[in-house]
């Protein structure tokens, strides 16, 4: 049915080219490239064995267009999946726009040299795939992806308006090394040092990075402490859902990661700025990246659940008042190993660019222009998210969160 082009070659693009193989009836052509295409063969040599496609790879640099162009148009795809760093979101929308297709990512842009996640930049090049007639889908992960796609369907199914919400992201697995971290290292440092911001009163409220902490039992994990921080799709909730009071995103953090992760801030490890180092310029959260254990080489070693969802309170569709409701996904590592040879945080990204991509090659989304999660139907999405490993519940709570 489909030719699709998929970038990158973590984790991330492990599990979502595996479960496109998995699903050949939609993705009946499967190429993949990256800066590094031993990678790449790497992951086509797990397809095969697992499931007996063949993947087609390639090396190639995203931030270089003409380049891009070049393989777009060799290849011959209907959908090119960016599953690469953040910073070549552009990049790559720009070469889909010059080689007429259509575009799909996991995380919005942000540029190498500031910590800043808005949408703004991917959002000003709307008119332009409009009047190409492609369509741009933004933020089909889990968080950005999922979260936005529970929170619509609780809006669609359960709420008439939400007043408040709440994403929560626990990631309850063990590694067993003292320290790291489960996507990509840069990245993940970048977004849990940067300063917090929640959405309330119609604006965005800055607060200091990691300064408010909650303990929240998490089923499948236990009780586990959790920090406010901002992402992304607080910024898409906010403009598709106005009348949004308060929306805040939490992610769990273990006391050993937060103590590892105060020391390389202490030291001047996590900045990005250059540092002059025997005649180079280097970046010391790029250099600590390299050192660092790669987040898809853990999922042999990691054990245990991840939990992620959303707690929504507003106005009943039923007309009984205000109802608060919390949707999420459980998801285990050790069945994430077992069916892709990657951990669970990788899985939880994955499926979702997976699903958003057959969203969009077999027409159940479509439009011209740049798309959030937020703007399709969810009803599609979350039916392939129990057919495809992330199944989900929802019950009502008791009330608004306390917190």
């Amino acid at each position: 049915m489909s030719t699709v082009l998929v970038i990158g070659a973590g984790g991330v693009s492990s599990v979502c080219v595996h479960k496109m193989a998995m699903n050949a009836d939609i993705f009946t052509d499967i190429h993949l490239a990256s800066r590094t295409k031993s990678k790449c063969d790497s992951i086509a040599a797990s397809v095969k064995e697992r499931t007996g496609v063949d993947i087609s790879t390639y090396e190639i640099d995203a931030e270089e267009v003409p380049a891009m162009v070049n393989l777009i148009r060799k290849i011959g795809p209907s959908l090119v999946v960016n599953l690469a760093l953040p910073y070549q979101d552009l990049p790559i929308m720009d070469a889909c726009l010059e080689a007429g297709v259509s575009y799909l990512d996991t995380a919005n842009y942000e540029p190498k040299d500031e910590a800043k996640f808005e949408y703004h930049w991917q959002w000003a090049y709307h008119d332009r795939f409009k009047e190409a007639g492609l369509m741009a889908l933004l933020g089909s992960g889990f968080d950005p992806g999922v979260t936005s796609v529970f929170t619509m369907w609780l809006k669609k199914h359960k709420l008439k308006s939400i007043r408040q919400l709440d994403i929560l992201d626990c990631n309850g697995g063990d590694h067993g090394q003292a320290f790291a971290t489960n996507f990509n290292p840069e990245i993940n440092i970048r977004e849990v040092t940067a300063p917090a911001r929640h959405w309330e009163g119609g604006e965005f409220v800055e607060t200091p990075a990691m300064g408010k902490k909650v303990e929240f039992d998490f089923e499948g994990v236990g009780p586990k402490n959790m920090y406010m921080m901002y992402h992304e799709e607080l910024e898409s909730l906010a403009k598709f859902n106005p009348e949004l009071e308060r929306a805040r995103f939490w992610m769990t953090f273990g006391d050993e990661y937060i103590k590892h992760l105060t020391v390389l801030q202490n030291v001047g490890m996590t900045r990005i700025d250059p540092v002059r180092y025997q005649g180079k310029d280097i970046i010391p959260l790029q250099f600590l990246a390299a050192v660092l254990p790669k987040p898809e080489t853990l999922g042999e070693t990691t054990k245990g659940n991840t939990n992620i969802g959303v707690i929504g309170t507003g106005e009943a569709l039923d007309g009984s008042g205000e109802k608060t409701f919390y949707i999420n996904n459980i998801c285990s590592h050790e069945a994430a190993y077992e069916e892709t040879g990657n951990q669970a945080v990788s899985y939880t990204t994955g499926v979702p660019a997976m699903i958003g991509s057959a969203m969009m090659v077999t027409g159940k989304w479509s439009g011209d222009g740049v798309f959030n999660m937020e703007q399709m139907d969810p009803d599609p999405f979350m039916d392939m998210l129990n057919e495809h490993g992330l199944p989900w519940q929802v019950k009502e709570l008791d009330g608004p969160v306390d917190f």
